[in-house]
Formats: C-alpha cells, sequence, structure tokens
C-alpha cells in the first residue's frame, strides 16, 4: 500500500468516527444534477474543464451527459477541452460573451467556476440570455465565509499553484485566479436580483477535509467541520449550491 492509499485509509476511518454524516460536496452537486437533467434537457456546462465530475466519477459522468436531449460544454482553456471525454459537443469561449443564440438552453451549470468570474452580474446577465423562459442555473461554489477560502485568500500568488498541487495534485496550468464577487448567500441574491433571475435555493454545504496528507491537522480540521454541520455554525460551511431560474413559462 502506498503512502496516497494510506493517507486516505486513515482519514475515512477518522471521518466516521468525527464526522460521519459528512458528504463531499461534489455528491451533493451531483444528486442536484440528477435531479435536474431529462430527456428534454438542453444542458450547458460552463466552465467544463476536464470533466463535469471528479475524476473518479467518469463512468456516471458519461452516463449524465447521455441522458439530456444536448450537451454542450463551454471553456476558455483549450488544453482542458482537448482532454474532456464526457461531453462531445465542446466550445472554446468566454462566460461574459457566450457564442450561443438566447434562450437555448432549458439547464446551465457551473461546477466551482463562479468564484472566477470579475463581473457576476453582467455575466449573469449573459448566462441568463441563454436560458430558455424558466430555465434553471445550477452552481457549486466556495463560501466566502469557509475556512478553505479564507486560508486560500491568505497563500500569495506565487505560492498557490505548489499548494494546490500538493493537497490536490493540480497541475499548475490548472489553477486560475479567484475573485469570490458571487460568494455568499447576500451576494448571491443580489446578483441574481440585478440580472433579473429568481434564487430558488441556496444551500450551505460543508465538505470532506483538505488537509489529508497532514494527519495531526486533518484531525482538529475534521472537528471544525463537524462544528459547522450544526445549525449554529452553517454560515461558515465551506460552499454553496445554489439553484436560480429565469423568469416565464417554460419547464418547472
Amino acid at each position: 500500500m502506498d503512502t496516497h492509499q494510506t493517507f486516505h485509509r486513515f482519514y475515512w476511518w477518522l471521518q466516521e468516527i468525527i464526522a460521519p454524516n459528512l458528504r463531499y460536496c461534489q455528491e451533493v452537486y451531483e444528486d442536484m444534477l440528477r435531479d435536474s437533467v431529462t430527456s428534454e434537457t438542453r444542458w450547458l456546462d460552463l466552465g467544463c474543464g476536464h470533466n463535469v465530475l471528479p475524476p473518479w466519477r467518469a463512468d456516471e459522468e458519461k452516463r449524465l451527459a447521455a441522458m439530456p436531449e444536448r450537451i454542450v460544454g463551454l471553456d476558455y482553456d483549450m488544453p482542458s477541452l482537448r482532454t474532456h471525454q464526457a461531453i462531445e459537443a465542446l466550445v472554446r469561449g468566454d462566460v461574459s460573451t457566450l457564442p450561443f443564440r438566447g434562450d437555448a438552453f432549458t439547464l446551465v451549470t457551473a461546477n466551482m467556476v463562479f468564484e472566477h468570474l470579475r463581473e457576476p452580474e453582467t455575466q449573469l446577465e449573459e448566462i441568463k440570455r441563454v436560458m430558455e423562459p424558466g430555465g434553471e442555473l445550477v452552481f457549486l461554489t466556495p463560501n466566502c465565509a469557509g475556512y478553505t477560502t479564507i486560508l486560500g485568500r491568505l497563500v500569495p500568488e506565487f505560492l498557490k499553484a505548489r499548494v494546490v498541487h500538493f493537497f490536490h495534485g493540480r497541475i499548475e496550468g490548472d489553477v486560475f485566479p479567484t475573485f469570490y464577487r458571487m460568494n455568499s448567500p447576500s451576494r448571491v441574491h443580489r446578483a441574481a436580483e440585478r440580472s433579473g433571475l429568481i434564487v430558488e435555493e441556496i444551500r450551505l454545504i460543508p465538505s470532506a477535509a483538505q488537509f489529508i496528507k497532514i494527519p495531526p491537522l486533518v484531525i482538529f480540521e475534521l472537528i471544525w467541520i463537524r462544528l459547522t454541520m450544526t445549525r449554529w455554525l452553517r454560515a461558515l460551511r465551506t460552499n454553496l449550491i445554489v439553484r436560480c431560474r429565469k423568469p416565464g413559462r417554460g419547464p418547472a
């Protein structure tokens, strides 16, 4: 058994003791996608990158991508698009000027993308333009009050890629600037209102620990995560899952 497997076995054993009901935020996001996608869905995934779901969910991602009437992936990073496996219709483009006609999609999604938006209100207006009336926007993003976001913002830019690589194994080319301009419930409500979208649901959710490679530290991290799973500290959970709708008649 290699070191990586040893760290993870210890972590899952520890999580079962300290926070047995904790779910990884990507699992919760996947459940929401599965609830939203039908055979009639016209789906646009923004910032699709290498994959819609985590790499170890590749088989489930392919099954999910086969469900809708149409699925299109958009990303500005061409190297990411070249390695994408689940979506056939891939487009290089910018969220600020989407290369699609109006009312083209019934579902727009974004997995860990909105923290990178420079002008979220303007970009939300563009997203709304390509949504059919009654269509949904579903996205997962960090909570600016969560400890991972706070710690991440303290890391100098010149070190950020190395830190991300150490904890998550991502290469430097997969680390992009973050602005966190739409990463709290109040900011989501304000941006959605100004862009003309209706916020239907905001879920503050915790997620799995990040410091798995530092066993002494991960113990304290799990204790903190367990505390945020209580009602009193829910505002400090690490992630937001948001569901918005474009006003007007359309799929409900």
